[in-house]
């Protein structure tokens, strides 16, 4: 009985240092190696269909490039061009067609620079190697990854849970201090000579008085306009785009829709909108923030 005993122990002893011995063989031996390893599976599933037409250093170049937050290795023109091959290429070989010939530097460094910048938000969470690694595994005819697929998707969807919750936490976090800050700029703006506030919040300032009809809720109205943020980043400019912009009055956030009201036509106003009176905690897309108090220049140019 207690040889048995000691026997079994032994075993077990055995068997997990085979584990370890295996798991440090691997090289997966952290949480960041395995989802480096697991990213560099997916990455080439996505890309897998222009394996054949890129150059994997300089694939792997573009990356790190995009994944630091570089400027693209190819300018817009080039981009263009190798989209274009590329997508020939990968439709001709589909197909059964012979390929055009494609500059296998050109296409490395356009999808790694799509790959390397839809990985920039979570880069000090991929070690680079490690996802290179994965993905050569899983492109390598009759090669043996070193996460199962059921190990890999259990991963995918754990980490895409964290990754959530951290974005939301810092949502949360920018939000209530975009709020400090526009309450102390408020506070100070409003006592700014030829600034009005309205009992909403919306603050106002007059560039040039206009003399025509002011809009009422329903009409449409026409107008030229710059918006920014409060550290002067413009978001939004209908002077960029080169043509006015033509609108309900009551189709846009409660900040425009209460400020051009109070405008008559061939007036030039600059408004400071409040977050409530904006897009509020949500923001808009990757322009607008949570939170944002925004500013704009709008000129009135006509009411239908």
């Amino acid at each position: 009985m207690s040889f048995s005993l000691r026997a079994l122990v032994a075993l077990l002893i055995a068997t997990l240092v085979a584990g370890l011995v295996h798991a440090q063989e691997a090289g997966l031996q952290s949480d960041r190696d395995k989802i480096s390893y697991m990213v560099g599976m997916d990455v080439a599933k996505s890309v897998g269909p222009a394996l054949p037409d890129m150059d994997i250093s300089a694939f792997e170049r573009a990356i790190a490039n995009g994944m630091a937050g570089g400027k693209p290795l190819l300018d817009e023109a080039a981009t263009k061009q190798t989209s274009q091959v590329l997508m020939t290429s990968i439709d001709a070989r589909k197909n059964g067609k012979p390929a055009p010939t494609i500059d296998k530097q050109k296409a490395g460094f356009l999808i790694g620079g799509n790959v390397g910048g839809s990985l920039a938000g979570i880069s000090r969470e991929v070690d680079l190697p490690m996802l290179m690694r994965g993905f050569k595994d899983a492109t390598t005819p009759g090669g043996k990854t070193l996460l199962t697929t059921a190990e890999a998707d259990a991963l995918r969807a754990s980490f895409s849970a964290r990754v959530s919750a951290a974005n939301a936490a810092q949502r949360i976090a920018v939000a209530q201090a975009s709020l400090k800050d526009e309450e102390a700029f408020l506070a100070k703006n409003k006592t700014v000579k030829g600034v009005f506030s309205t009992p909403s919040g919306l603050q106002y300032m007059v560039l040039r008085q206009g003399n025509g009809m002011r809009p009422k809720p329903g009409q449409r109205v026409k107008v030229n306009y710059e918006g920014k943020l409060l550290d002067g980043t413009v978001f939004d400019s209908s002077y960029q785009r080169g043509q006015p912009a033509e609108f309900g009055l009551d189709q846009v956030i409660a900040g425009w829709t209460e400020g051009v009201g109070l405008m008559p036509i061939g007036g030039k106003y600059r408004f400071w909108i409040p977050a409530k009176l904006g897009y509020g905690e949500k923001g808009m897309g990757r322009d607008i923030p949570p939170n944002s108090t925004l500013t704009f220049d709008v000129e009135l140019l006509g009411v239908e």
